[in-house]
């Protein structure tokens, strides 16, 4: 076994986690973020053992993980003294997190901490103040450790940019923690963080929740503000006028589902900024009966340009679909082609989305040249990661036919009606986050 995954994941642990040879450390480093919680207000843990803790260990990590990228350790450290005397002179003192660390993605928000997306047009970039999320998470006690890596802007499903270079999967460094959230899950995985804040449009908190095997939530579009996450909005012609754009989601990743839902409720709701926040009503997950509900399984997808499902992959849908179905759900197998228009769909609606174009986003309004960009990645000497380019020639070649456009939007409407009826009001559909394991 390599040095990096005897640190980090010997065979014999379920999670990515060695012993710091400190039962009570190893205790705060697996715990869920509610019940530190619970354990400072109950006088059993402090803030500053538990934030201690967690800085330690992301000095033990991250030097083979390389996922927190820019840190706020002292003043970390002084806002968990501080959490420590407010509770010791009123033990009532507010927040539902008082003295519980986390971190952040680099594409949303942290006053003080670096804002670069991971591109070197952006360089030396900082925050100016907390996004709305990340606010309300800090006015509920939590304490910001630091951000975590990115893909350049956010385009790719594996973590690597020229700004801070690749981050590594906790179980593994040989494999990817995926993407575009990577660096909140491989620190997440590690026992380092509690929790932390992710975004998504396609797949960007849930393939790394899944590549590093901890939990994360892609929620409804608008149950959480986007303020302070870039990019927000789609704009018209008048770029002081956004309108909603449908797909992008600010959300939580945890070392435990026990958060997620608490994490939703302290961050969710409107903030009379972003256009696109609104109240929605969040159940009590603890009244979820399983008898009798409807689980639709697709466990290997035949999507147009995406991969088939490994046999470990499907075999992990199942398990899922059994243990459901022991607590009395009835499953269902969906036709595999139920989604084959899924991925020309998703480009399709992306590209109705009117915005400032990716040259000027990438270039910071430069003029790119895009043939010199792909010279200077081939020599050596890049300035954008591959990925970035790739995107912006696909910009730059053009997208589909306005008819072809049209087409698969009215199919992916009919298709979303069809899963509705197939759903009913409370169902579950369950499917691979992605298609082998990698």
């Amino acid at each position: 076994m390599c040095r990096a995954a005897a640190v980090l994941a010997p065979a014999h642990r379920p999670r990515a986690l060695s012993s710091t040879g400190d039962p009570l450390v190893d205790e705060v480093l697996t715990l869920p973020a509610t019940e530190l919680a619970a354990r400072i207000r109950a006088g059993r843990l402090s803030p500053v053992e538990v934030v201690d803790a967690h800085i330690d260990r992301i000095q033990a990590v991250n030097p083979v993980l390389n996922a927190v990228v820019a840190e706020r350790f002292d003043v970390a450290r002084r806002e968990a003294a501080d959490a420590e005397r407010r509770l010791r002179t009123d033990p009532d003192t507010p927040g539902a997190l008082l003295g519980v660390p986390f971190t952040v993605k680099e594409m949303v928000d942290l006053e003080g901490m670096p804002h670069t997306f991971g591109s070197r047009s952006r360089a030396g970039r900082t925050a100016g103040r907390d996004a709305t999320v990340v606010h309300r998470l800090r006015a509920a006690g939590a304490i910001p450790l630091g951000v975590t890596n990115v893909p350049e802007w956010g385009f790719w499903f594996e973590t690597t940019n020229l700004v801070y270079g690749r981050t590594n999967n906790p179980y593994d460094p040989r494999r990817t923690p995926g993407g575009s959230s990577g660096g909140e899950a491989a620190i997440i995985a590690a026992g380092a963080s509690p929790f932390g804040v992710g975004s998504d449009i396609g797949g960007s908190i849930r393939i790394p929740a899944a590549f590093c095997g901890i939990f994360g939530h892609k929620p409804t579009h608008g149950l959480l503000p986007l303020t302070g996450h870039y990019p927000v909005y789609a704009y018209g012609p008048d770029e002081h006028a956004p309108r909603a754009n449908p797909y992008v989601v600010l959300g939580p990743l945890a070392r435990s589902a026990r958060d997620l839902m608490p994490l939703l409720r302290l961050m969710a709701g409107p903030d009379g900024v972003d256009p696109n926040a609104q109240e929605m009503a969040l159940d009590d997950p603890g009244d979820v009966a399983w008898t009798g509900r409807r689980v639709l399984v697709l466990d290997d997808p035949r999507i147009t340009l995406a991969a088939r499902a490994t046999p470990e992959v499907k075999q992990a849908v199942w398990r899922a679909a059994h243990a459901l179905e022991a607590l009395g759900a009835d499953v269902e197998l969906l036709p595999d082609s139920f989604f084959r228009i899924g991925t020309e769909a998703w480009f399709a609606a992306l590209l109705q989305l009117e915005g400032p174009p990716l040259r000027k986003l990438i270039g910071i309004g430069s003029r790119l040249a895009l043939g010199a960009e792909f010279v200077r990645s081939a020599a050596g000497r890049a300035r954008y990661s591959f990925p970035a380019l790739m995107f912006l020639l696909g910009e730059a070649i053009g997208g589909m036919p306005a008819r072809r456009a049209r087409t698969l939007l009215a199919e992916a409407r009919r298709l979303a009606d069809r899963l509705a009826q197939r759903l009913g009001p409370d169902g579950v559909l369950l499917m691979p986050p992605h298609p082998p394991t990698t």
